[in-house]
């Protein structure tokens, strides 16, 4: 797929972070982007930056992610490329005791339950409705109708202490991948799934700097955090590689995470 001002692209969790680097380096080779994210304030200025359109959904929502295709579609026209960036991360055991008490508790299920809604749940529900759309579209001159690209993590392979919810959710993403692609085979769909190792997003710029550099220190090389560049240059690669199919790809410079 060659990445033109002919090619319209949605991209949830588009505000920041991952997202947001993916959108702009789209924006930068004339791609129409559509932000989808639930930070308004920073969805339009992003959206005004790149020139693309911004719709505040919530992706646990079938309403509210009708609504958000609808008006990217309105806008830009039918998408070819979907970059599922939204998620959040939850850490909690699967049983803890209180310090001051010893009680011992179970995983929150409200936790559980709403990370592997937004993570999972919420990936699959867009990426189904784009796909929906995809096979409307006329193919290329190489069959293609369209690029899924999810966004699990190295957590769904070497999940840590404290990570059953996010690594349940993430684990998901990463084996749906195959199954997605055989799918949409006969419809000129890839879908590919990208799992970043430790990026340098919105939440880890909070953490004090000596935890950044213990971070980075852990990964045997390059020794930094990865960045939403990282991540937008392999899904600028996914994009243009149409012998890319059904694959997940590991982000990570080579860690392996430890148990904690």
């Amino acid at each position: 797929m060659k990445l033109d001002s002919s090619i319209a692209a949605v991209v949830t969790g588009g505000a920041s972070g991952l997202g947001a680097g993916t959108a702009r380096a789209l924006a930068q080779h004339g791609v129409r982007v559509a932000l989808f994210d639930l930070n308004e304030e920073a969805g339009e200025a992003l959206a005004a930056e790149i020139g693309g359109v911004f719709c505040k959904v919530d992706v646990t929502s079938d309403e509210e992610v009708e609504a958000a295709f609808a008006k990217a579609r309105a806008a830009h026209g039918q998408e070819r490329i979907c970059v599922n960036c939204a998620g959040i991360a939850t850490g909690q055991k699967t049983v803890s005791r209180k310090k001051d008490s010893g009680e011992i508790r179970a995983h929150d299920m409200a936790a559980f339950e709403r990370t592997v809604r937004i993570n999972l749940f919420g990936t699959f529900r867009v990426a189904s409705r784009s796909a929906a759309g995809m096979v409307t579209l006329d193919p290329m001159d190489d069959g293609e109708r369209g690029l899924i690209v999810n966004t699990a993590s190295v957590a769904a392979q070497d999940g840590q202490i404290g990570q059953a919810a996010y690594s349940a959710s993430k684990g998901g993403v990463y084996a749906m991948t195959l199954p997605m692609a055989r799918d949409l085979m006969n419809e000129g769909i890839r879908v590919n799934t990208i799992l970043p190792g430790i990026m340098w997003t919105p939440m880890m710029a909070g953490m004090d700097q000596k935890v950044q550099d213990a971070l980075a220190a852990m990964i045997p090389f390059p020794k930094r955090l990865g960045t939403p560049e990282d991540y937008a240059a392999l899904v600028r690669h996914l994009a243009e590689n149409v012998y890319i199919n059904g694959e997940c790809i590991r982000l990570d410079g080579a860690i392996r995470l430890a148990p904690r």
